[in-house]
């Protein structure tokens, strides 16, 4: 008989469910039950501030540890931004299916110290490291009809209706992630609406900066870099699907700021916020 080890409880409505792992070095095969956890379980249950920490230029003046009393949400290789503070981030979100392997070391010390991962459960299968947090598998929203928004169905999937639709991938934005996420072509999209949905109404960006040119602030000349798609996609995705959360989400309830001073977000879309107009909001 093939020897099996206790790796987790899966919970099931009332009821408890032991999963179980090969014995030996279950990390190593993709095989191994994952602990899934489901986003209705985490929706709601925050209020208040919170910031998205990216991985622009501009989030290497952040001063981290000063505002390590308020949750930060974080992603890709931004992560190095927690390297020897001792902050760890309320949510780490990654897309990026190869960044496990360009960016190994990141990777691992992200599943390490985060509270909570969101991940393809295929990416979260193949690594060969396993988060130390909560893991909620990643998925993608699908646009409702023009009748069943009409109807009041899938009111947290707020998208637009156009007269002829000409996108095979809608725009939109997801308050309730357990009915997937819109891909905006920027992780720190997601960011916002995991933030939505867990309840946080006051969302401060860092290095949101969006300029491909300038790269990301922990990379180098001589380290790996990861595929960048920032200008082909800015117009067609990244800067309608901001507009749409700026026209359609953004209020009295759930405001939005960009600390970046050099980001490509008009402050039209996103006002811009300066670190002391931050400290007096935090107040």
């Amino acid at each position: 008989m093939k020897q099996t080890a206790f790796v987790a409880i899966e919970h099931a409505g009332n009821a408890q469910r032991a999963l179980y792992a090969p014995f030996t070095a279950p990390w190593l095969s993709n095989k191994y039950q994952l602990d899934l956890s489901d986003f209705n379980a985490c929706r709601n249950t925050e209020s208040g501030a919170v910031f998205i920490i990216a991985s622009g230029p501009s989030a290497k003046s952040f001063p981290i540890e000063k505002f390590a009393h308020v949750p930060m949400i974080t992603m890709n290789g931004a992560i190095s931004m927690f390297l020897g503070t001792g902050v760890k981030p309320y949510f780490y979100a990654c897309t990026d299916r190869s960044f496990s392997e360009q960016q190994p070391d990141l990777f691992k010390h992200a599943m390490a110290i985060s509270q909570r991962v969101a991940l393809w459960e295929d990416h979260a299968r193949s690594a060969h490291v396993r988060p130390v947090g909560r893991l909620y598998p990643l998925s993608k929203a699908k646009r409702p009809s023009w009748l069943k928004s009409v109807l009041g169905k899938h009111s947290s999937l707020v998208v637009n209706h156009p007269l002829v639709p000409s996108r095979a991938r809608p725009l939109g934005f997801s308050k309730d992630m357990s009915e997937g996420f819109f891909d905006a072509r920027t992780v720190a999209y997601l960011a916002i609406q995991l933030a939505f949905h867990v309840g946080f109404t006051q969302v401060f960006l860092v290095g949101v900066d969006l300029d491909e040119r300038s790269g990301r602030f922990y990379e180098s000349a001589d380290s790996t870099h990861s595929p960048c798609g920032l200008d082909q996609h800015y117009f067609t995705r990244i800067l309608p699907s901001f507009e749409l959360m700026s026209d359609k989400v953004m209020g009295d309830d759930f405001r939005v700021y960009n600390l970046s001073d050099i980001s490509r977000i008009p402050d039209s879309v996103v006002p811009h916020a300066t670190l002391a107009d931050v400290e007096g909001m935090l107040v």
